[in-house]
């Protein structure tokens, strides 16, 4: 079996990545911010011929991470940013299918072959709806600086509903199975379904470009009043990417792993604790053997349920039947301590359920290179009583 590790696993992470190869994968690889997922850890990395994994990929198609620079000091907007928060999180829809507030055009929602799907023309009008919105779970919206006191944004989401419906539809389709302990979907893609799929998926891809890249437009507006960036970095996390790796052609679905050419730029956030970092992938052997693959985060440690406790939805409202581990409290004091505005968020998403970003990179330092380290100022997210089908 060809499989690299990166850092250090659960056992049931390592097997269950064992298991996404032995399916059908040419190669894998699990970066060190790595834990188990629905069917194929997230983290993980597997390379197919003429086959892509629609579980690997995942229900929140094309989440990714986008960061922008812009022109502005964090000494020019510090006795402003209580006042940007809150305009950050009045302005952007945050939560289960939410729509957004003002209407997004977006080339990807009129001129896509993936529309002429039945099941996918069936949701462009909550696409629509829905564009731009971020939704709940380890979504969020963050404004940093960097070390020369430069202001950053970065945000993290998918295809939202458009994403997650797309793939409920194809994984029954292919007769597959949803749950964390189940065999990789792997569909053929010179099946008239695979081709179906493919074109979904990117048109998730485009959809979820086209959602970050207004969010950061609109916070940038918040920040300085325009859109002007000195630098973009952009990148998809839950997709399936056709690649040359050793002269083959390949799909690889890179399930919460970023991809990381020679020279590429990639935009990694820590939990809201912790730094973030803008990286570049190295051109080395290490990066090689990696599928020039690298983390998307810092990598949880601690299940949303054992963090925050057992809760069920009874009529729209999320009642609690445990406690969990982390006090909600005393979370949100820490992270004031250290000078984060924090806008949302619940105990399921504290920096204790994470391990330490630095840790994590520790292990990677041989493929990518860290350009800048990125320190939170102001964090947004949904509320910690969101219910969301749309995160993965």
């Amino acid at each position: 079996m060809d499989l690299k590790v990166i850092g250090q696993h659960e056992e049931k992470t390592i097997e269950q990545m064992k298991n996404c190869v032995n399916f059908g994968g040419v190669k894998g690889v699990l970066c060190a911010d790595g834990h188990l997922g629905y069917a194929q850890p997230v983290g993980g990395v597997v390379a197919y011929r003429d086959a892509v994994s629609i579980s690997g990929v995942g229900f929140d198609i094309a989440c990714g991470n986008m960061a922008v620079k812009l022109p502005v000091k964090h000494s020019e907007i510090e006795h402003r940013l209580d006042e940007i928060g809150l305009a950050i999180a009045k302005t952007i829809s945050f939560g289960v299918g939410r729509s957004n507030k003002t209407s997004v055009e977006a080339e990807c929602l009129d001129e896509d072959d993936a529309w002429a799907i039945d099941v996918v023309g069936d949701l462009r009008d909550m696409a629509a709806a829905q564009l731009g919105t971020v939704g709940s779970g380890n979504h969020y919206v963050d404004v940093f600086k960097d070390e020369q006191d430069f202001i950053w944004i970065g945000v993290h989401f998918g295809s939202r509903g458009l994403g997650h419906k797309s793939t409920t539809h194809f994984l029954k389709a292919a007769g597959g199975k949803d749950g964390m302990l189940v065999d990789p979907c792997v569909v053929d893609l010179k099946s008239d379904l695979g081709q179906q799929y493919l074109k979904a998926m990117r048109l998730g891809g485009r959809y979820a470009y086209a959602g970050r890249e207004w969010v950061c437009d609109e916070v940038s507006r918040i920040i300085q009043g325009n859109t002007e960036r000195l630098v973009e970095v952009h990148n998809h996390h839950n997709f399936a990417f056709e690649e040359e790796h050793d002269g083959e052609k390949l799909f690889v679905v890179r399930k919460g792993s970023t991809p990381a050419f020679p020279g590429q730029k990639c935009f990694v956030g820590g939990s809201m604790g912790d730094i973030s970092v803008i990286l570049e992938g190295r051109d080395t052997p290490e990066a090689k053997e990696n599928l020039y693959s690298t983390i998307h985060g810092a990598g949880r440690v601690m299940s949303r349920t054992e963090a925050a406790g057992k809760s069920r939805w009874a009529k729209g409202k999320k009642l609690k039947i445990s406690e969990g581990k982390i006090n909600e409290a005393e979370m949100r004091k820490k992270v004031a301590a250290q000078g984060v505005r924090l806008y949302g968020a619940g105990a399921d998403e504290s920096p204790d359920v994470y391990r330490k970003l630095d840790d994590v990179l520790s292990y990677h330092a041989d493929s990518v290179s860290v350009l800048h380290r990125l320190t939170p100022l102001i964090v947004a997210m949904a509320g910690a009583d969101e219910f969301d089908p749309y995160k993965d």
